[in-house]
């Protein structure tokens, strides 16, 4: 947490307001946000279905990088009113939108990663 008049943090939202790419990266950065969406795009999918096609994030990073889409609208918490209780995640129409820059990143990344 930062307060709110650091000036670091007055730089970002500052750089955010004014440069589209930098509000991109930090709504779709954190090592793992890519793979959630990735994952997303396909479908609704239960947090323990997540959980498994991510094997190596840790449960706590996980549920960070799912509040933080969540907060910032790209997906969708839907929780079911059942004994034990279901957790579905799915893209909002915002996350819906950033297909194809995911698909181009995604494309990007498999033509230039080193072998």
């Amino acid at each position: 947490m930062r307060k709110e008049t650091s000036t670091n943090l007055v730089n970002e939202k500052r750089l955010n307001r004014y440069c589209g790419i930098a509000f991109t990266l930090q709504i779709i950065g954190g090592r793992w946000k890519a793979s959630i969406l990735s994952w997303l795009i396909s479908g609704k999918m239960r947090y323990n279905e997540l959980r498994r096609s991510i094997p190596d994030v840790s449960e706590r990073i996980l549920v960070l990088q799912l509040r933080e889409l969540e907060r910032d609208g790209v997906i969708k918490r839907i929780v079911h009113p059942e004994v034990p209780p279901r957790v579905e995640y799915e893209l909002t129409e915002l996350g819906k939108s950033m297909r194809p820059i995911l698909k181009v990143l995604s494309e990007w990344g498999e033509t230039y990663r080193p072998d």
